[in-house]
């Protein structure tokens, strides 16, 4: 599928501004969508919004199909006369910079427990009618994932696999005594999704309705210890005995890791996806239709073929690369849900193969400016080597340092590079150059990180890969957006062509 010529905004809500520690669906989210609007953006692109475990990954989730509930506005429960003001008297001073996971989860998750209770007790009509039906409507996955919810946290945390063996394999009276036993706690969680459900939907129409797409993320693979797994099984390579991943994801040895990515998650049981002619996956990419505009599936050449490793092993090396049959599985998707608005995350080492996969479907790939510079003329990332349309082009990705950071750290050829083909840095700096190159690109959509619009360093990077804590964390503060960064981007819209919003 194609896209008209267009940009937009790399921005996790986790980052927007507010009282309470961490980006949510208040009025912040609001104005972030008015400067998208102000500014000619045609896209917010986002990361998973799924509900965080260790590490506060968005891809490591504990669904792929539900939201975070720490993204809920409190301010907005407060409007629905589920909270009031005196509830917030004793909400403590937040960082303005970075999320204190920690501290914010100590704060919402109290007063999100209250706004249950009072919705349970309050029992107005109209709001119990819509959270009935949303609970019909999403029981494909709510079911499981609210009871799962529940059994972890009457289990102070635990993985799925360590519990008690009855229900940690779903037998039926083992699954109906939870249910009946943990009430309470199932009724908070599906409560929580409707919330979530219910603001995102309405912030989601403002957006549309401000000629702004929303870019939802995909990842290919799901936590371990998540409600899909737990409440799926077959899908995915586990061990019989144990229910640890018999096979797991990753990436193999390469330039930047002489032992490869070890990811844990477990891969998939293609055989019996295709047994199921893949509803699991039609399902999940019908589900985030329900969320996003246009979806970018994350490690698109695990689709083709996927690197696993077997259970034992402590890096990557060992693995091997299995056929995946993702022409049959888009094939079927196509079939059951027309043609998807789906861009490719095609980055790393590329083969053929999956080039013609992603090419048989016209899903658009990517291509990143921050890798453009290392190497020689034929590097495809560089700006007159991007021929094809149909692409996004980036000045970098949640993964990526910040454009000011990268260009500090870049290396001494790098460097010269980049300063040969613009002519010298501007005095505007090294990211409005890098957004310049982007605009005037031929690809159909230029993308950009709100930290390069803004300027910043490696301080406000989003992700280290690799790292497993201290990463997620950056916010803006409030005065960081500005009518003249509006006027700027909306000045880079209108020369280079990509169509204003409107």
């Amino acid at each position: 599928m194609s896209f008209p010529r267009s940009s937009g905004i790399l921005l996790h809500p986790t980052s927007f501004p507010g009282r309470f520690g961490i980006g949510d669906l208040g009025d912040e989210a609001y104005r972030f969508i008015d400067f998208l609007k102000d500014s000619y953006q045609h896209y917010w692109q986002i990361l998973p919004l799924g509900p965080t475990g260790f590490g506060n990954s968005p891809y490591m989730c504990y669904s792929a199909l539900a939201g975070n509930p720490l993204l809920i506005s409190l301010e907005k429960l407060r409007d629905r006369g589920l909270l009031i003001d005196d509830d917030f008297a004793n909400v403590p001073e937040f960082p303005l910079d970075n999320v204190d996971y920690q501290l914010v989860e100590s704060t919402k998750i109290p007063l999100l427990k209250k706004a249950c209770s009072n919705f349970k007790a309050n029992q107005i009509k109209e709001q119990q009618q819509a959270f009935e039906q949303f609970c019909v409507n999403k029981a494909y996955w709510l079911d499981d994932y609210s009871l799962f919810m529940a059994l972890k946290d009457s289990g102070g945390g635990a993985n799925w696999n360590s519990w008690d063996e009855d229900i940690a394999k779903r037998k039926p009276k083992a699954i109906e005594k939870a249910k009946k036993d943990l009430e309470d706690q199932v009724f908070y969680h599906k409560f929580l999704q409707f919330e979530f459900y219910s603001q995102w939907s309405n912030l989601r129409k403002y957006a549309n309705d401000c000629g702004v797409k929303i870019i939802g993320d995909i990842p290919i693979y799901v936590a371990h210890d998540s409600a899909d797994v737990w409440g799926n099984p077959e899908n995915f390579s586990l061990d019989k005995d144990t229910g640890e991943a018999s096979l797991m994801a990753g990436v193999p040895p390469d330039y930047f890791s002489a032992t490869g990515q070890l990811w844990g998650n477990p891969v998939y049981d293609w055989k019996q996806l295709e047994k199921q002619k893949f509803k699991w996956w039609v399902q999940r990419f019908e589900a985030m239709l329900d969320y996003v505009d246009i979806i970018r599936i994350d490690h698109f050449r695990g689709f083709e073929a996927y690197w696993a490793v077997p259970l034992g092993e402590e890096t990557a090396i060992n693995g091997e690369w299995l056929k995946a049959p993702g022409d049959e599985l888009f094939e079927t998707i196509k079939k059951e849900l027309g043609t998807l608005p789906v861009l490719a995350e095609d980055l790393g080492t590329i083969t053929p193969d999956v080039e013609a996969l992603r090419d048989k479907f016209e899903f658009p790939g990517m291509k990143v400016l921050q890798f453009a510079f290392g190497g020689d003329a034929s590097n495809p990332y560089l700006p007159f080597n991007v021929q094809e349309q149909n692409c996004v082009i980036y000045t970098g990705t949640h993964d990526n340092d910040t454009t000011v950071g990268w260009y500090e750290k870049a290396n001494d050829d790098e460097k010269r590079n980049l300063n040969f083909y613009l002519g010298n840095i501007s005095p505007d700096g090294v990211h409005w150059d890098l957004i310049r190159l982007a605009m005037g690109s031929v690809a159909n959509v230029a993308i950009f990180p709100l930290q390069d619009i803004l300027g910043l360093g490696s301080n406000a990077r989003m992700n280290i890969p690799s790292q497993g804590e201290g990463n997620w964390e950056w916010r803006y503060r409030h005065e960081a957006m500005n009518p003249e960064l509006s006027q700027r981007m909306k000045d880079f819209v209108e020369f280079f062509g990509r169509s204003p919003v409107g």
